[in-house]
């Protein structure tokens, strides 16, 4: 099978091309490398293209013929929900054409499987502790909003164009396989974290006045390693002519609060740092945990890794970084 990975040099785009290359399987990415480098993909062909521009639906049904492509995991779009609030027409563009172009580009090339990248940012302030895939939709914020409209544009095209289509929910991805696949853009909250650290800053906390246990937001952590192989469940599930579902959470069904992954990585660091705290973030949720029963039972995928874990190879593939590495023994916090 070969598959096509748009964004496929990022974070979580380079794990999956990773594990489908332990798979077996052919691999070709569409990447802007706005974020991604070429050199986390192995062997697989790289194009370098905006999926959101004109023009570039006619060049992904090319590459899809030219490629012999099977099925298309579609990651490419904008992705920081404060940004989305500040910018919302522009995640609209970004996010909605580059959805629009991929399908356009899978009907014309009469590719039929497509696994999207979809998010937990869809069901907004949902009213249950933990929140399964049938629960009314109410994203809170424009990235949400364009990742639940990406599931209706995919699902509304199942019928008249025989897609396949399978869309993944997931919360808040972290942690690190091979060292090389570290996150590069330092926009997720343990990155984020360990860069203040690099810097001699004190961690950033944003609200802790929610109305949670310690008053920090209540995310459900999954790793990256996990989250790749449930793209690979998902692709295999694709291939069952009885499909019950095809929207799925990605979880482990556990809540962590920011100032519990704060105190985890005090641990793991070993760093005697302080943390403040700042100011929320417009459009955060207070708590968003995901039931995986449906995936758990459908796909049999089970999370493998805790959080101890997670920040444990966050850290790992930090320090692995000699532009990042922190020298533990020296180390001050300055401000």
């Amino acid at each position: 099978m070969t598959v096509l990975v748009t964004g496929g040099c990022g974070y979580i785009g380079a794990h999956v091309v990773h594990a489908l290359h332990e798979k077996g399987e052919k691999v070709v990415v569409v990447d802007d490398l706005s974020y991604g480098k070429p050199t986390r993909i192995g062997d697989s062909r790289l194009y370098g293209m905006d999926v959101s521009d004109p023009g570039a639906a006619e060049r992904l049904a090319q590459i899809m013929k030219d490629e012999d492509v099977d099925a298309v995991i579609h990651f490419a779009a904008r992705k920081q929900v404060g940004e989305s609030v500040e910018k919302p027409l522009w995640y609209y563009q970004q996010n909605i054409n580059g959805m629009l172009n991929v399908l356009e580009a899978m009907k014309n090339a009469d590719v039929k499987k497509l696994v999207f990248s979809s998010s937990a940012a869809t069901y907004g302030e949902p009213p249950v502790d933990v929140v399964p895939e049938d629960v009314q939709m109410n994203p809170i914020n424009p990235y949400g909003q364009t990742k639940l409209f990406g599931e209706w544009m995919a699902r509304a095209c199942e019928e008249p164009f025989g897609i396949r289509f399978c869309g993944l929910r997931y919360f808040n991805v972290a942690g690190c396989g091979p060292v090389e696949l570290e996150d590069p853009a330092i926009l997720n909250l343990i990155p984020m974290l360990f860069n203040r650290l690099k810097q001699g800053k004190a961690p950033a906390i944003f609200g802790d006045d929610y109305p949670t246990p310690d008053g920090t937001c209540i995310r459900d952590y999954i790793h990256v390693s996990d989250l790749a192989d449930a793209h690979v469940a998902a692709l295999d599930y694709l291939d069952r002519d009885e499909r019950k579902y095809d929207v799925f959470n990605v979880g482990t069904g556990k809540g962590t609060s920011v100032r519990q992954i704060v105190d985890e990585v005090k641990e793991v660091t070993g760093l005697p740092f302080t943390e403040t705290v700042m100011a929320r973030r417009a459009g955060d949720p207070p708590q968003l945990i995901g039931d995986a029963t449906r995936i758990n039972t459908e796909m049999d995928w089970h999370a493998k890794y805790d959080v101890e874990e997670i920040v444990q190879s966050a850290w790992d593939a930090w320090q692995a970084n000699p532009e990042h590495h922190i020298d533990v023994a020296t180390w001050k916090q300055t401000d």
